[in-house]
């Protein structure tokens, strides 16, 4: 019996469909509620009711507004990331939502292993963290995606070329 061996096109893509899953998050718009209802409660001495609903209202739709935006920018670091270690040669077999406390992940599959791209998803304190093998860098989302070619490649080199060189004993 003999198994197939996939080609070299193949190979590159693998299961990945070229497109990263949205990481909108319950668990940080939850966060973002019960803190608006906490600080919009503050309110209700002096205000009354109906300003503190006004804060409640205003302050949700504000942190919601901040997440989904961090998200979109971490996404769209993500898919170009994974986008020209594709084009580069490296093979991603997947990409897949993944989730560690309050952060927003992605996992990038590969054969020689996961690597982790996420990180904080509130737009004016964005951060990016890229982790793999246990070792990973974080830094100012705006500067990853302002850099986002240099980063690419670093990444590239460290993670697809030296990762599968033959391991000497």
């Amino acid at each position: 019996m003999q198994l197939e061996q996939p080609t070299q096109s193949q190979s590159r893509t693998a299961d990945w469909s070229g497109t990263i899953p949205s990481a909108v998050d319950a668990r940080v718009l939850g966060l973002v509620v019960a803190t608006a209802g906490l600080a919009a409660s503050v309110n209700v001495p002096y205000g009354g009711l109906p300003v503190a609903l006004v804060a409640f209202v205003a302050l949700v739709g504000a942190g919601v507004a901040v997440h989904v935006l961090g998200e979109r920018k971490l996404r769209r670091i993500t898919d170009g990331l994974v986008e020209r270690w594709a084009a580069a040669g490296g093979r991603i077999d997947d990409v897949t939502r993944s989730s560690d406390g309050m952060r927003t992940e992605w996992t990038v599959h590969t054969p020689d292993g996961e690597i982790t791209v996420g990180g904080i998803a509130l737009v004016p304190v964005a951060q990016l963290s890229v982790e793999w093998q246990g070792v990973g860098d974080t830094m100012a989302a705006s500067e990853a995606e302002a850099n986002i070619d240099a980063l690419a490649e670093s990444l590239y080199a460290e993670i697809f070329e030296i990762g599968s060189a033959p391991q000497r004993a």
